[in-house]
């Protein structure tokens, strides 16, 4: 079928055509012959790179334009939010009936708002959480939502981030009844399960524009599904990297999955010792640029400086732990091709879309904190090698895991390559996840009584996988915690939500953390400090990541924890009073006083790089960290105004915006400046600019004598504080 064929506006067809789509992919025809663009609910299972986002467009796109109404795209990461805005945005010269053009707009931030403007828009591309929120804060817009796409719909059984997917679009269901429901992914086994649950049709393929070859290497040979082999040059002791130089040969791209950071560093490195050999001077001078790139993209640290040395060469790693901006610019010079060989953790494979001509797979085992490591499930084995093969370059994509032994290689030929992917499960009746929703449930009208509670819940995906009563069970006992906690309260026969329960819910933090804070900020020591306050929001569940100690530093954080003794707010576990589970008690004590202290020493200004080597904390668990720890403390601002604690209320926003920097407070006032960050606010500090009015007394030159300041900036700066107050 052609594009030219379909029953959509023709104004769509010519901008699909004008960007070099003519003819449908199969996965894209049978969801169009299966009713998708004549409003029915869609499950769309079908690889990587078969074409569901256009599926997508032209739905939404048709309901838009034919019916004046308005869409919600949800991606579970802001990074795959950002991609699609950037792939809607050639959709924006499009005319409405009303003569309008079509507006489009991202939003993945700030969970406290109901984003009124946002109704203007017919495109929002949000995160989950996001639209769980603004339907929390009862956004009104949301009720004019008339076409839902949801993509990466596997995620319904991530333990993390399934719970809120499935609540979200539990709520939309109930909310908007007559809407259509688009819901994508790469791989679900069970489509016809999710699909009875939107009363929807399910679509399921294998096809793929790139075919996909998928096998298992051991003792220089690869043994393919298909019953091919092929043997492979032994360069290096790594069996992972001579695949790759082998097809860096054959002039494709390779990406190495590993389990651990370290490992992926450590292949980089050893990557970047043979290809400095095999690639030429003029791609050595483009990679340079872009190293200079990731030296001068925020602070400066031993990691930064190491995988520049590796971009140099042609090689590159690419994990949690790396600055964002860092990360976009590995990500877009392997999708450019300038890098060659990336080494991963299977993070990137939940990111954005980067395809590879072949994936390697060189630990089949995911390192995990508590268990040290568990092997991966076959639907993420699947994932990952879903990545190979790249449209437009490639005539086959290669998957290929790398095995010991040949008992080995027979266990994994049979177990991942050779195996269908798990069922989809839903993980909504885990209490701690499930308690959130329970209470956001009641706080926005969804549910007045205990008997509307259960109705909603039993319309939950959950409810359709499993035994009703057991999520009965938990939900009524979540709803005996947010009674005894004064939550929720029963007026008139009605359940209401308490002011503190709807604060709560609309601020998005585990009512558990919400009773902590509340506890805490009545428990405080005499003097609260910035310690007192770090810990507070360290000891609640919703503070990520959490820090484990390494080595010999546990002794240290105890000695920290004795330190800083009259500051805290929760103390170091007793045995004699619980022994039973002292030891687990004092780990997370541990962990919670080494969050403690990393943020501290950052709001002291430690540099990233002084960080990285006290605490082995890199830059991307850094700003995780604090971005979290930010939003706990705005969280615990908003409860200290509601119990009316006003000796505090000047303390969390100072706090609130010294996380955000990592600065001391003489330096609040300089960082409200565009380009300005803490290296550059306290540069301008030392040299007697403290404030403002310094800067605006101060000539252009003198401001371009301080260090890290250019001309360009310090015109720039200048503008800034013209613009914000004028001379009149």
């Amino acid at each position: 079928m052609k594009i030219n064929e379909l029953d959509i506006p023709e104004q769509i067809k010519r901008i699909i055509v004008q960007h070099g789509y003519n003819q449908l992919y199969p996965p894209q025809e049978e969801a169009i012959t299966a009713g998708v663009l004549n409003r029915k609910n869609v499950v769309l299972a079908s690889p990587t790179a078969s074409g569901k986002t256009l599926v997508a467009e032209l739905c939404i796109l048709k309901n838009i334009l034919e019916n004046d109404t308005k869409c919600i795209y949800l991606t579970p990461l802001r990074a795959l939010a950002n991609e699609k805005y950037e792939e809607f945005k050639k959709y924006r010269e499009l005319t409405k009936s009303n003569g309008d053009k079509l507006e489009i707009s991202l939003s993945t931030g700030d969970y406290d708002s109901t984003d009124e403007w946002l109704g203007k828009y017919d495109i929002i591309i949000s995160t989950n959480e996001k639209a769980d929120s603004l339907l929390r804060h009862k956004a009104p817009w949301m009720q004019q939502i008339d076409t839902i796409v949801a993509d990466e719909i596997h995620l319904l059984t991530d333990q993390g981030r399934g719970p809120t997917l499935e609540i979200t679009l539990t709520k939309l269901m109930k909310l908007n009844p007559d809407a259509q429901f688009l819901l994508l992914s790469a791989t679900v086994k069970n489509a016809d399960e999710i699909s009875k649950w939107i009363k929807g049709i399910p679509i399921t393929t294998e096809w793929r524009p790139v075919p996909l070859r998928e096998g298992v290497f051991y003792d220089g040979e690869i043994q393919f599904k298909d019953g091919s082999a092929r043997r492979i040059l032994t360069e290096t002791k790594k069996p992972a990297i001579d695949i790759a130089l082998d097809i860096l040969k054959q002039g494709g791209q390779a990406l190495i999955f590993t389990q651990t950071r370290r490992d992926a560093v450590s292949y980089g490195k050893n990557i970047s010792k043979v290809l400095s050999r095999k690639i030429s001077t003029s791609l050595k001078k483009d990679l340079k640029t872009v190293a200079d790139k990731i030296l001068t993209s925020g602070e400066r640290t031993g990691l930064s400086e190491i995988l520049a040395e590796q971009v140099k060469l042609g090689t590159a790693f690419h994990h949690a732990g790396l600055n964002a901006s860092h990360r976009r610019l590995i990500e877009e010079s392997f999708k450019d091709g300038k890098i060659k060989i990336l080494s991963a953790t299977p993070t990137l494979a939940a990111g954005v879309n980067l395809p590879a001509r072949a994936v390697l797979i060189s630990n089949y085992r995911r390192y995990d904190p508590k268990s040290w490591s568990e092997e991966i499930s076959v639907l993420e084995y699947k994932q990952l090698a879903g990545r190979a093969g790249r449209p437009k370059y490639d005539k086959v994509g290669e998957s290929i895991l790398i095995a010991k032994t040949s008992v080995e290689q027979e266990q994994l030929m049979g177990k991942y390559v050779r195996s269908e992917p798990e069922k989809i499960w839903s993980k909504l009746s885990i209490e701690n996840v499930l308690r959130p929703h329970v209470l956001s449930t009641i706080a926005t009208g969804f549910a007045y009584t205990e008997e509307d509670l259960y109705d909603f819940f039993s319309q939950t995906f959950h409810a359709q996988q499993y035994d009703f009563k057991m999520l009965q069970i938990k939900v009524k006992k979540i709803l005996r915690f947010l009674f005894n906690e004064e939550m929720i309260t029963m007026e008139s026969g009605k359940l209401l939500a308490t002011p503190f329960g709807r604060r709560v819910s609309e601020l998005y933090i585990d009512p558990v953390s919400a009773v902590i804070i509340r506890d805490g900020l009545y428990n405080r020591p005499e003097k609260l400090t910035e310690v007192s306050i770090l810990q507070l929001v360290s000891h609640t569940p919703d503070l990520s990541p959490k820090l484990y100690p390494r080595g010999k530093e546990s002794e240290q954080l105890i000695a920290y924890a004795s330190e800083h003794s009259s500051e805290l707010i929760f103390k170091q576990p007793d045995p004699w009073n619980s022994m039973y589970s002292y030891e687990q008690n004092l780990d997370d004590f541990i962990s919670e006083i080494k969050c403690v202290a990393v943020m501290n020493d950052w709001i002291q200004e430690i540099t990233e790089n002084d960080l990285l080597g006290k605490y082995k904390v890199e830059s991307g668990d850094l700003l995780r960290l604090t971005q979290t720890a930010e939003w706990l403390i705005f969280a615990s601002n908003q409860l200290a105004r509601l119990f009316q604690h006003k000796d505090l209320i000047r303390k969390f926003p100072i706090l609130r915006r010294r996380i955000q920097y990592g600065i001391k407070e003489e330096l609040i006032e300089l960082v409200g400046l565009q380009g300005i960050g803490r290296i550059r606010a306290r540069m301008l500090h030392n040299a007697g600019l403290h404030k403002i009015v310094d800067i605006r007394k101060a000539n252009l030159q003198s401001l371009v004598s301080v260090p890290t300041i250019g001309t360009t900036l310090a015109k720039n700066i200048k503008k800034q504080i013209e613009d914000k107050n004028p001379v009149n």
